[in-house]
């Protein structure tokens, strides 16, 4: 239960839940025991702890890095664990150390609304791809709290932040953390409520796929992390919200089926193929090498993905220079494949995508029945 962490609702102030409080060790470890990855942050802050001298170079990539099969903490997220003998190794040598979840590994997206000292935004980026009149005034809106609660208004639903059937989460600086779990089969991607890319609302960020949250009890040079009163378990995410992340591009891009209703990791089909005389053989290949990625998924440990992942890419931007594929859909159909194989693991399956296919657009992959 998660009464392990001092989440009960009794002794109750203000809404919030004050005591007891435990360690960081033992928060990390009561954490774990529910199944979700942890990892340390840097004593009073709410950012991963630093990494060893030998990873702190420019452009040095988790995924080619082993510090973390290791057991160092190094890169964040990547290194999160659920392991208790590992987390007792990490908090013995830093007592104060507070404490991550990565919500990916985790099954978890959190609501993150924030309430900083900002000018609104233009109508458009208050809540994203819905259209707010000249008509309507705009005075009393403020932060992350009234933008999430407009948007709740709006489709006629509860608004989160009052949400008692879920684990809530108020953060030093007055803001809160709404925590919800997902679906197995649910991938979503993070977001911050400033971007103009992909954002749910106005100062409300969603950590989710390659991303992290400060846990419930981390204690932090501002102030506390401190449970709400109400449910201490995270909910499932409600059907409106997921409606509203899907509308907002917080998904990946749906895999395709193959014969017999399976999902296929992949989307080496002839239709992502540019036309000409190679098209079969370009798809045929491309098929093979993210099959090889995709496979992956039935051996969590020594089955090479790395390796596998990082020749698929290669291949790939062999194709992408030969002008057979773009490199945005490129990027996707890899991205795809590692995440089928690997999920929860969007930042180290980026790099090497990254790596595999700039070496790869070096050298353009001629196809035999293209040859003259």
């Amino acid at each position: 239960m998660l009464d392990e962490l001092g989440f009960s609702p009794s002794g109750s102030v203000a809404g919030t839940v004050t005591e007891p409080y435990l360690s960081g060790l033992e928060t990390a470890l009561a954490c774990a025991a529910r199944g979700w990855p942890v990892l340390p942050l840097a004593p009073g802050r709410k950012t991963p702890a630093a990494n060893c001298g030998r990873c702190q170079g420019s452009g040095h990539s988790p995924a080619m890095c082993t510090c973390i099969s290791e057991g160092r903490c190094c890169h964040g997220f990547h290194a999160a664990t659920d392991r208790p003998d590992r987390i007792r190794l990490w908090w013995d040598s830093q007592p104060r150390f507070g404490v991550g979840v990565a919500c990916g590994a985790a099954g978890l997206l959190v609501l993150d609304v924030d309430v900083h000292e900002a000018p609104l935004p233009q109508r458009q980026r208050l809540l994203p791809g819905i259209p707010i009149g000249e008509h309507v005034r705009l005075d009393g809106l403020r932060h992350g709290f009234h933008s999430l609660a407009l948007l709740a208004a709006l489709r006629q639903e509860n608004d989160p932040v009052h949400d008692t059937t879920t684990l809530r989460v108020r953060t030093p600086s007055g803001g809160m953390h709404v925590w919800y779990r997902t679906r197995p089969d649910q991938a979503w991607m993070c977001s911050t409520g400033s971007s103009p890319r992909r954002a749910l609302a106005w100062q409300v960020d969603v950590r989710a796929q390659g991303g992290y949250i400060v846990a419930p009890n981390t204690l932090t040079t501002t102030g506390r992390y401190t449970v709400m009163a109400g449910d201490i378990t995270p909910a499932p995410l409600p059907g409106w919200l997921e409606a509203e992340l899907k509308r907002t591009g917080h998904q990946p891009a749906a895999l395709p089926r193959q014969a017999g209703g399976h999902h296929t990791p992949f989307r080496a089909r002839q239709a992502v193929i540019g036309a000409g005389a190679g098209r079969d053989s370009a798809a045929r290949i491309l098929a093979a090498a993210l099959a090889s990625v995709a496979e992956c998924r039935a051996t969590p440990e020594g089955a090479s993905f790395t390796e596998k992942l990082n020749r698929a890419a290669f291949t790939t931007g062999g194709f992408v220079a030969a002008g057979h594929l773009d490199q945005h859909t490129a990027e996707t159909v890899l991205l795809e494949a590692a995440e089928h194989a690997r999920p929860g693991q969007q930042g180290r399956s980026a790099s090497v995508v990254r790596a595999g296919l700039t070496a790869g657009m070096r050298r353009p992959f001629v196809l035999k029945d293209e040859r003259l």
